[in-house]
């Protein structure tokens, strides 16, 4: 089971600090990452995201599916993603998944012009110390549990389409 966490924030530079202490906690074993993002949105509404170039630990299915929900979540739908007429299926299994329709809007919705997000998809994630750590930065926190089955599910399909 992976989690997926978007913790928005009202500034770039709280963002880039949350960034790094999740990075600290990773190192300390608080957290298992899967993918790791920063996403800032510029005074024109223009999204820039970040990744490191590679999480310590992530599986390869882990990767391909963190691709995906990066892109749906943060750049135009498809935009990135070859997937051609697979994406209408994609995105229904993506809203079984939990990440339907309604996350997407909230995730929109926090990303205003000057604003900024980290984005975490944790393999494992021990929540008390993680929240504790994460406490002094603030933010707006939204959640998503993935199933082992729905990422493996989600990883064949991208699989198959990418052949």
């Amino acid at each position: 089971m992976s989690e997926l966490i978007i913790i928005g924030y009202d500034d770039h530079e709280t963002a880039d600090r949350a960034y790094n202490k999740v990075m600290d906690l990773q190192r300390d074993f608080v957290v298992e990452l899967n993918g790791l993002a920063t996403v800032h949105i510029d005074d024109k509404g223009k999204k820039h995201v970040e990744m490191p170039q590679k999480i310590v630990g992530a599986s390869a299915t882990a990767g391909g599916l963190w691709g995906v929900l990066v892109g749906l979540l943060f750049l135009a739908p498809g935009l990135g993603l070859l997937l051609g007429g697979a994406f209408g299926a994609l995105s229904g299994k993506l809203s079984k998944a939990g990440i339907d329709r309604s996350f997407r809007e909230r995730v929109e919705g926090m990303l205003t012009p000057g604003s900024a997000a980290v984005v975490v998809m944790a393999g494992k994630i021990t929540e008390d110390k993680f929240n504790k750590a994460m406490a002094e930065f603030g933010g707006t926190v939204l959640q998503t549990s993935l199933s082992e089955e729905d990422e493996a599910e989600l990883a064949a399909d991208l699989a198959g389409e990418q052949e």
